[in-house]
């Protein structure tokens, strides 16, 4: 061990089809400690996640949300979402209701352009079986809207939208990025630029720690950039990923109602070459437990929780965008410590595990060269060593 208004919604149901990728042999190497096998392939995917019973969903940048047979070898579109999609803008996260197996419904995130600009939306829908008599096709449905950060601003990036459960499923986080604005990290009247944590239909929760000195009442912790993965572990703990700027990329342990500081501090420096003074002790601001420069650009999050990967247990796993590489930080409790990063050859959107342990990675890019789904298992000969 040492990521209630209903609006209106295109869907489309397709019929199953083989994926292009299930013919290709699995990929080895004597510098990576796993067996990554080729699955799938998708047009500029953004986000994995796994059903209790091994099916996963993936959304596609441009508003297409796919579901896939446990062994990927099927595939039908449930959903087609109206998006803004430039820029970094699109279809994003995608994370099962802790009740999914008896409510069938699933959270999802997007971009949209409306009054003041564009910004990221918390919607959800219920999966169900869309009724065409074809034998097992499903739908996205009963589509609503649940969460707008606010404010709606110009630009196309850093909306971030993760989403994450909090253990005992009654509460939802959710993150908002500064929007490339920095000040509204800052800001007590935005949403922008925070980890917020909301009832599971949107609501700002009861009890959060800053409504009481003017924050908006959903915000639970501030001074962020790029929120690009969160977590929990097994012990209740709350981790986020976010992207520096030029440089200081973070692993933060999220803690009810503290100031992480952007913009004010950083490890890394404005892309325009201004300083921004580093975490120091006693600044007042909640530093990173990791951080990285060179940057590793991180996209998603995911605490390993399963026994395929014995040694990794309770660590938290990253994809890299510019680095093309997975992540590993070890986790002991609080505490956290940088591990391995394997270069995986192309840009490493999402991490996911799936129920039998497995580690399944997305690729960002487009169908046909990057974008492939691949399952990482031990190799054969031996299982990995720490």
């Amino acid at each position: 061990m040492i990521r209630r208004s209903s609006i209106l919604v295109a869907l489309a149901v397709v019929a199953a089809s083989s994926t292009a990728c299930s013919a290709q042999a699995p990929a080895a190497s004597a510098a990576l400690p796993f067996t990554a096998t080729p699955v799938a392939d998708f047009d500029s995917p953004w986000a994995l996640a796994f059903l209790p019973d091994g099916r996963v969903l993936v959304t596609e940048k441009d508003g297409r949300m796919l579901l896939l047979s446990a062994d990927a070898k099927r595939r039908q579109t449930v959903a087609t979402i109206p998006v803004d999609a430039a820029g970094q803008g699109g279809l994003m996260d995608v994370v099962p209701a802790p009740d999914f197996p008896t409510s069938g419904r699933v959270y999802f995130s997007y971009s949209a352009a409306g009054p003041g600009g564009k910004g990221v939306i918390l919607a959800r829908g219920r999966l169900r079986p869309d009724g065409g008599g074809d034998g097992g096709g499903e739908r996205l449905g009963e589509i609503e809207a649940l969460y707008r950060a606010a404010p709606f601003v110009e630009g196309n990036g850093h909306y971030s939208g993760r989403i994450a459960f909090s253990p005992d499923g009654r509460y939802l986080f959710f993150t908002a990025g500064e929007r490339q604005k920095f000040a509204p990290a800052q800001d007590k009247s935005a949403s922008l630029g925070k980890v917020l944590r909301l009832t599971l239909d949107g609501k700002p929760a009861t009890g959060n720690p800053l409504a009481s000195q003017g924050f908006r009442p959903e915000t639970w912790s501030y001074g962020h950039r790029n929120l690009l993965g969160i977590a929990f572990d097994a012990q209740g703990n709350l981790w986020e990923q976010e992207m520096g700027p030029k440089g200081g990329d973070e692993l933060n342990l999220i803690v009810a109602g503290k100031n992480y500081g952007y913009p004010n501090v950083s490890n890394g420096d404005h892309y325009d070459g201004r300083p921004i003074p580093d975490h120091a002790p006693g600044d007042g601001y909640e530093a990173p437990k990791v951080s990285w420069n060179p940057v590793i650009s991180p996209a998603g999050l995911m605490i390993y929780s399963g026994d395929l990967f014995p040694q990794w247990k309770g660590d938290a796993f990253i994809g890299g965008l510019s680095s093309k590489a997975l992540v590993r930080v070890d986790l002991n409790g609080t505490a956290a410590a940088k591990g391995d990063q394997w270069d995986m050859g192309q840009r490493i959107r999402d991490v996911a595990q799936a129920p039998d342990g497995a580690i399944w990675i997305i690729e960002d890019g487009a169908q046909g060269s990057q974008g492939r789904l691949l399952k990482l298992t031990p190799p054969a000969s031996a299982g990995a060593a720490k």
